[in-house]
């Protein structure tokens, strides 16, 4: 089964080498989904090229958007407009968080290059009242549920791909988030410990190899 899903993703990497498009950004409207029509102070964790943080400041008062990249970061400020209410700045994530507390905080991609606990007690921490933290993250493909999701995504991905280009072939641009790793934890193990930091953290396995988690601080 694994060498089944490990020779699919590669004819994925193939095939999107032509068609790019970005699984990150496909949840950034559900993203917007589970927030307030406004709210004061947002951070967005590994903020990559700020698609995601330029669409939360058209309804924050102000973004920190965080990212480790430096390159990435200086993209992300150049297709900024002046005056966005985003402050784009490079930093660990797990030493350099500006203070909170934030009203909402949101992290793609990025909780399986850190120490996965560590970092959500880490976030709660900077977190209001009342405030809300929602994760899309990568968990290891494991038990045949998450194989079957992974075969399911297979041939959407494809058609994903082909729509969101038109059906025409494209080069990839360059990079615009940094270098990734797959994950080492599997969805089982990622609902155990966060639900151990976050207790009632709604978690769920989601197409493209993903997963999400929505949690309100009391």
């Amino acid at each position: 089964m694994r060498t089944v899903t490990r020779r699919a993703l590669e004819a994925i990497g193939r095939f999107n080498d032509a068609h790019p498009w970005d699984h990150n950004a496909h949840y950034h409207r559900w993203i917007l989904r589970q927030l307030p029509a406004r709210f004061g102070r947002a951070l967005d964790v590994g903020s990559g090229s700020g698609d995601l943080a330029r669409l939360l400041a058209g309804r924050a008062g102000a973004v920190d958007a965080v990212d480790a990249d430096a390159a990435i970061v200086a993209r992300a400020r150049e297709l900024t407009a002046p005056g966005a209410a985003v402050t784009f700045c490079v930093a660990d994530a797990m030493t350099g968080l500006p203070p909170g507390p934030y009203d909402v905080i949101t992290c793609v991609a990025t909780l399986h290059h850190l120490p996965f606990g560590g970092a959500l007690r880490l976030l709660r921490g900077h977190l209001a009242p009342g405030g809300t933290l929602v994760v899309v993250g990568l968990a290891q493909a494991q038990t045949p549920g998450d194989h079957l999701l992974g075969a399911v995504a297979i041939p959407l991905n494809a058609a994903l791909g082909w729509i969101r280009n038109k059906g025409r072939t494209a080069p990839r641009p360059p990079s615009m988030t940094a270098p990734t790793r797959p994950a080492a934890m599997g969805f089982r193990a990622v609902v155990g410990e966060a639900r151990a930091v976050l207790p009632g953290a709604r978690l769920r396995r989601r197409l493209f190899w993903r997963y999400t988690l929505v949690w309100r601080a009391d």
